[in-house]
């Protein structure tokens, strides 16, 4: 879309003369100087604290199972592990970088330190899949593995999508092509995993690769937390920016997310044509409407696809769900997480 709008202006390194609490989410003044307790956006702290909770490594994670299974695998199982976690291994990446440049033109220094807490997480979601991979297969497996994203052209397709968004906004930073970008981010962490989760999840509950599905619930977890955030930046962004608010950026949101869906139900398909045991297609594209509609709907604008106000697939809600307090019935170890429900904002999933 790329409608005229201001540009972005970088955050001062420090400004005296400016208060701590920002005057704006983006092109205001700051001094730069953090308080917890004197932030221009409420929800901040809270956050923080959310974020925190979530704390975890890979090295928590014990593969011995996890080793042996994997080369009992099923061919076509196999095959779509590893494209999997190459598709993962690029989307962190690129969205660790995404998010520090976003951190460099939002004024307040709470939401810069939150985008500093997010690419950290990042970070330890890339780590995670090369500690898979090195713990299940060879080195030479784990860098094919890294490079299937280059050469695999539906996961290139999907990719350069996102891709593609992001970088409108790092080589022209305004209003409008920061809004947009929003829309890219929470497509990129609140849809495009979804199918791979499935995948790990239904692994999981046969009884196989246990211990990497636990690793991808923990990601996955901190997932609905990143797009928590930017749901609240982006609505933050049309209040600053009620021009905005138009019923074309409305269509973009929609549009994109009607995009992003065919192109996760298209690598769905072609991930699972040889069957897996326990993935319905029909199901599976059934809920990837389900989660474009509940994507759109956090940021506030009409669902795009009729229907699909019901997830098809409940099995999978016992898998996503680690916050519950109680023992972690993957690795029956106890797991005192801070419990995510309808007084921070998420519903269903």
């Amino acid at each position: 879309m790329n409608e005229q709008s201001p540009s972005m202006k970088k955050r001062k390194l420090y400004d005296p003369a400016a208060p701590n609490a920002s005057t704006g989410l983006i092109n205001g003044e700051s001094s730069n100087v953090l308080n917890w307790d004197d932030t221009r956006f409420s929800w901040a702290y809270p956050m923080y604290k959310n974020m925190l909770a979530n704390f975890w490594t890979p090295f928590e994670i014990n593969m011995s199972s996890d080793i042996r299974q994997y080369e009992a695998l099923p061919p076509h199982e196999k095959e779509a592990f590893n494209k999997i976690i190459g598709l993962l291994a690029f989307l962190d990446s690129i969205q660790t970088d995404y998010s520090q440049h976003v951190a460099g033109y939002l004024t307040d220094s709470s939401l810069s330190a939150l985008m500093t807490v997010l690419s950290f997480q990042e970070v330890v979601h890339n780590q995670s899949y090369s500690y898979v991979l090195s713990s299940v297969t060879d080195k030479k497996t784990q860098d094919e593995i890294f490079e299937y994203w280059k050469h695999d052209e539906v996961l290139r397709e999907r990719n350069d999508f996102i891709a593609q968004g992001y970088e409108a906004f790092i080589q022209d930073p305004s209003p409008q092509t920061f809004l947009e970008s929003i829309v890219y981010d929470v497509v990129l962490e609140g849809l495009n995993f979804y199918s791979g989760f499935s995948f790990f999840y239904n692994l999981a509950r046969n009884g196989k690769m246990v211990s990497t599905s636990t690793m991808i619930n923990y990601i996955n977890r901190d997932e609905q937390l990143h797009v928590h955030l930017f749901a609240r930046i982006f609505k933050e962004l049309l209040t600053e920016y009620p021009e905005l608010n138009t019923d074309r950026n409305h269509r973009f949101v929609q549009d994109t997310f009607k995009k992003a869906a065919d192109l996760e139900i298209g690598w769905a398909r072609y991930l699972f044509r040889t069957p897996v045991e326990g993935i319905n297609l029909d199901d599976l594209e059934q809920y990837i409407r389900f989660m474009a509609n509940k994507r759109v709907n956090e940021l506030g604008v009409e669902r795009p696809f009729e229907g699909h106000r019901k997830n098809p697939m409940r099995w999978i809600k016992i898998y996503e769900d680690v916050n519950s307090g109680k023992t972690d019935f993957f690795e029956q170890k106890s797991r005192q997480y801070t419990k995510v429900g309808a007084d921070n904002g998420f519903d269903d999933l």
